[in-house]
């Protein structure tokens, strides 16, 4: 008798494709590619280059809808780092991506979506440059606003849930969502208390956010208008 086919359940899953655009300048494909590291998803990443017309439309913020990172699993394809993070939630309950006590949780979730949804001022003032170092940059008041935001946000996480990260010991979806803005804080040299240094210099020591640091600080690509000194 010949062998049966295997099944669906049993058929071995595929390596999944994250497809991302600049290491250095998009703050979507690193929260993408930290995100599908938090969830333990086999994957592999696949660079459309910054000379790409929508890589570019994106990362230059002229274009409404965010098609990178785009998480590529078998037959499904997810786009938006949000959705991309309830995907791989759904998926993946054993990585607990999400605080498991419910306040926390719901927290979690409510400032990932802040973070989705607002702080243009400080988009558009401090683009993300991971190689970039702008020593005295000045602030307006719409992005110190937003700054200003982020930092009780973080003071009102690591106070409650006592750090390093935003929820304890362990990074969640939070610390991938602000991950860019940590970036974004040593980029333009904002000044910052002694609590969120501590936070920021443990995102900078989360080993994924290292190595993609690291490869950001190798790519070749430059975009003039996001390296104008201004």
């Amino acid at each position: 008798m010949g062998h049966a086919p295997k099944s669906a359940t049993t058929r071995p899953r595929k390596q999944a494709v994250l497809a991302i655009s600049s290491r250095n300048y998009s703050s979507w494909c690193l929260r993408g590619f930290l995100l599908a590291r938090l969830s333990g998803i086999d994957f592999v990443t696949q660079a459309v280059g910054p000379e790409h017309e929508e890589a570019r439309s994106e990362l230059l913020m002229r274009t409404p809808s965010i098609r990178l990172p785009t998480l590529i699993d078998g037959d499904i394809t997810v786009w938006d780092t949000l959705a991309i993070a309830e995907y791989l939630n759904e998926a993946y309950p054993g990585a607990h991506m999400l605080p498991a006590e419910p306040v926390a949780r719901a927290r979690c979730r409510s400032i990932s979506g802040e973070m989705h949804a607002g702080f243009t001022s400080l988009r558009a003032s401090l683009p993300m440059n991971i190689r970039g170092r702008r020593s005295g940059f000045t602030i307006w008041s719409g992005a110190q606003t937003d700054v200003d935001r982020v930092l009780a946000i973080w003071r009102e996480c690591l106070l409650g849930w006592g750090g390093p990260f935003l929820f304890g010991a362990r990074p969640s979806v939070a610390d991938a969502m602000f991950a860019p803005v940590v970036s974004r804080f040593r980029t333009y040299d904002v000044p910052l208390d002694a609590l969120a240094k501590r936070y920021c210099d443990a995102i900078f020591a989360w080993p994924d956010m290292a190595e993609w640091v690291a490869l950001a600080e190798q790519e070749p690509e430059e975009i003039s208008e996001l390296d104008t000194e201004f």
